[in-house]
């Protein structure tokens, strides 16, 4: 389990500043190692939509890394999927210590269950990052969630992470733009058609 201290941005106008992370191990933080080199695939793969404006989604959201990387590197708004109320605690504070009240939400809702996209989130999403505990096949379930309730951009990008142990993940009408191993981690790019 990484500590707090050990978490941090690693890129743009945040890079370097401190993640707050829920203690014990309920929640399982992205390494740093595997966050900057997904950030790398999204900031240089020709398929990716780039950061700069994007729209987006940390489902399993834990300490909020994914997120809160994203918006340091220029997403517009993010919204955390989170039902533990000590991690959510966490992205509250880290929210706060970044000063970013208007360009963030934070909905206690399962990502496995969250129903209609509510109206007041105005906008679709177009980045998604799936990151649920591994070994309990919870990526179908979110990506459903997401087309069901209508919440993701005709070309919206999934991000979606499982234990490099697991089977490869099969989602039928998804297409895997490129996958990575990054230690006990394997990260799928994932997009619909």
């Amino acid at each position: 389990m990484l500590d707090a201290a050990a978490m941090r941005i690693i890129g743009g106008s945040l890079k370097g500043r401190a993640i707050k992370a829920p203690e014990g191990r309920n929640t399982r933080p992205t390494s740093d190692r595997a966050r900057e080199s997904l950030f790398n695939v999204l900031a240089h793969a020709e398929w990716a939509p780039g950061l700069e404006g994007v729209r987006v989604i940390d489902a399993f959201a834990g300490s909020g890394a994914l997120g809160f990387e994203a918006m340091s590197r220029g997403a517009a708004f993010c919204l955390f999927v989170e039902t533990d109320a000590g991690a959510r605690g966490c992205i509250r504070d880290n929210v706060e210590a970044f000063q970013l009240f208007g360009n963030t939400r934070i909905h206690r809702r399962s990502a496995t269950d969250l129903g209609p996209k509510p109206a007041g989130l105005r906008a679709l999403f177009d980045l998604v990052f799936v990151d649920p505990p591994y070994h309990q096949g919870l990526v179908p379930l979110a990506v459903d969630q997401l087309v069901k309730g209508q919440w993701l951009a005709p070309d919206a990008l999934v991000v979606a992470e499982t234990g490099s142990d697991e089977p490869p993940l099969d989602l039928p009408g998804w297409t895997i733009l490129d996958d990575r191993t990054y230690g006990a981690a394997r990260v799928y790019f994932l997009r619909k058609g």
